[in-house]
Parts: structure tokens; C-alpha cells; sequence
């Protein structure tokens, strides 16, 4: 299966008074045709900073992309003219927002926001536009699309301006799509029915998808392969079944282990991380996790592990598989 998308060693930071913030530091990661892929990590770990930099979202000033590649299609992102990215964003790849009352111009109707990116793309006239526009939200759930096309953001629920953005992200039939947390606020039947819906339009349109969430419940359910991020940095890899039944690295073994699960004791307390991520502003020159965890040893402070295989697809940056280091039970 080709990649669509090929992340190589993209460095972000952003200029504040404060000083330099490194938010994205070595990058690496790729998107097959027709896959889901998941990137995990708490809030600051540069996740959506990653999403939106494939966009060519980030203000420049303060943002600057200091390395790294971003290949789509075989064409490097970072080597295009914005007018040529014009042409590529809301067409060949979109974004869901995290927020979509946000996100959504409240001044103007739901179908004219659609209707604006179909325009831009497409050869058709406004009549058309209105048409496919009207499709999209009856593709999407969302009842009488013929009357909900002409209603403003405030007339819609929480979980139909959700359906109202995917409308507009899938309108011209993107190869690539990028959903930023699209089930945070929203309830657990609209979340299922939000999942389900991004599953069938997947399943219809072959499209590949990133996405970005804190759920490892909706990770489990919708993606093939993780990403796991922690300080900028990707520090572990592999796919849903290897993360989730056998992870190398201490921070991923952190998150699983600080949510519920079915078969646990019901008197049996959550295990949080306890402390803090780093100061992106003077990033630790070993491993970023080392003041958190339990196994570090003297080396992960002055020196930052290398990215390894360390099974079949599975890849981590961890001192503990060094052939050198004690052995442990529980890596």
C-alpha cells in the first residue's frame, strides 16, 4: 500500500517573549491510502501543531518550521507557493476542528460555508454548489437538509455542527483528512454515531485519516496504527493491537494504565502520571520523559534514546531496550 503522506523530521517552534518554544522536534510518520492512523499524547505534546502544520495553518510570524519535509502525493508541502496550497487545502486534504462553534463563521449560513469550498474547487455554478452542498449534510445525518442548509450555527446542536464541519471537510472529495478531537464535548451516542459515520464515508471514498484525540477508547475503534507524542517528539509507534496489548514505552504503559477498563476491579484506583511535561522553551537534552518515570536511569538524562524497532512494526525510543539495561518484567 503507497503512502500518501510522509512526515520527515519536522521541527516547529514559535517565537514568544518568553524565548524560543520548541513545540515539534523530529517528527517522522506515515499515512497509507485508505488508513486511519491515531496520534495520542496529553494536551502541549504538539499534536495539533503537527495537524495544522500539514495544513500550512500556523501564523508565520510566531510559527516557524525550522526542518523537515512534509511529502503529499510526492510533492514536498513546504516547497509550494501558498496559492498553490490553496489548491491543495479543502480539496485534497481537510481538517476537521476541534471546536466547531469556533470553527464555524457565525454569521453565515451552514450552506454557504459549504458551498464557499465546493465553489473554490469545482467547476460549477451556484445552483449545483447548492445541490451538492444539500447532499453533503444528507450524507452526514443531518435531517431536512433541503431547510437545514439555510440555518446559522447557533440553530444547530452541538453534534450537528460537528456533521456540518465534516460536511464541509469531506465536500470535495479529499484524499486525506485530519479530524482534531471531532467527538470532544459531545455525548456518548453522538460520539458513536460520529465515529460510525467517519467509518462508512471511509469505507465509501477511500479516504485516509489522521486523527488526533485524548480518547484511547475512540483510538481503539477507529484507527490501524498509533502515533504516540510526548514534548514534541514521537516516542513510540505501532499498530492499534501492539500499543494496546503490548507497549515498549513507559509513557505509553502511563496512559493505558490511567484509564478504566472492564476488567478491572471496581475498588481498584486509576493510576495517573504523576508530574508535569517539560519546558518546550529548554526542552531536556535526554529523554523528555525522564523526570516522570519510574525506570529512569542516569543515561536518559544527558542522552536521548534512539527511535528502534523493538517488534514487528513497533517502534520506540526508550533507553530500556538497550541490550545493556537491566531487565525488566514489565517491558
Amino acid at each position: 500500500m503507497n503512502n500518501i503522506l510522509e512526515v520527515k523530521n519536522l521541527h516547529v517552534s514559535f517565537q514568544t517573549y518568553a524565548g524560543e518554544v520548541k513545540a515539534v522536534r523530529g517528527v517522522n510518520f506515515n499515512v497509507r491510502e485508505g488508513e486511519t492512523i491515531a496520534i495520542v499524547g496529553e494536551s502541549g505534546c504538539g499534536k495539533s501543531v503537527t495537524a495544522k502544520s500539514i495544513m500550512r495553518l500556523l501564523p508565520s510570524p510566531p510559527a516557524q518550521y525550522k526542518q523537515g519535509s512534509i511529502q503529499f502525493q510526492g510533492n514536498n508541502l513546504f516547497d509550494i507557493t501558498e496559492k498553490e496550497m490553496q489548491r491543495i487545502r479543502g480539496n485534497k486534504i481537510s481538517m476537521i476542528f476541534q471546536d466547531p462553534m469556533t470553527s464555524l463563521n457565525p454569521t453565515s449560513k451552514i450552506g454557504n460555508q459549504i458551498i464557499e469550498a465546493i465553489l473554490k474547487h469545482n467547476d460549477m455554478n451556484k445552483k449545483a454548489a447548492v445541490e451538492k452542498a444539500i447532499e453533503m449534510l444528507e450524507l452526514v445525518g443531518i435531517p431536512q437538509p433541503g431547510h437545514r442548509v439555510n440555518q446559522y450555527p447557533h440553530e444547530f446542536s452541538g453534534g450537528m455542527r460537528q456533521r456540518a464541519m465534516i460536511a464541509m471537510a469531506l465536500a470535495c472529495n479529499p484524499r486525506l483528512l485530519i479530524a482534531d478531537e471531532p467527538t470532544t464535548a459531545l455525548d456518548v451516542t453522538i460520539q458513536a454515531q460520529i465515529l460510525e459515520l467517519m467509518k462508512k464515508i471511509q469505507q465509501e471514498t477511500g479516504t485516509s485519516i489522521i486523527l488526533i484525540t485524548h480518547d484511547l477508547g475512540v483510538v481503539a475503534e477507529m484507527a490501524e496504527r498509533v502515533v504516540v507524542m510526548y514534548a514534541g517528539q514521537v516516542i513510540e509507534s505501532g499498530t492499534v493491537k501492539e500499543i494496546f496489548n503490548n507497549p515498549q514505552h513507559p509513557y505509553t504503559m502511563g496512559l493505558l494504565n490511567s484509564i478504566p477498563r472492564l476488567d478491572m476491579d471496581k475498588n481498584q484506583p486509576l493510576a495517573p502520571i504523576i508530574g508535569t511535561p517539560p519546558d518546550l522553551i529548554d526542552p531536556p537534552e535526554g529523554c523528555p520523559f525522564y523526570a516522570r518515570c519510574k525506570y529512569a536511569m542516569r543515561i536518559c538524562k544527558g542522552h536521548n534514546p534512539e527511535f528502534e524497532e523493538v517488534g514487528s512494526n513497533q517502534f520506540t525510543a526508550c533507553w530500556l531496550h538497550h541490550p545493556m539495561a537491566q531487565k525488566r518484567a514489565s517491558v
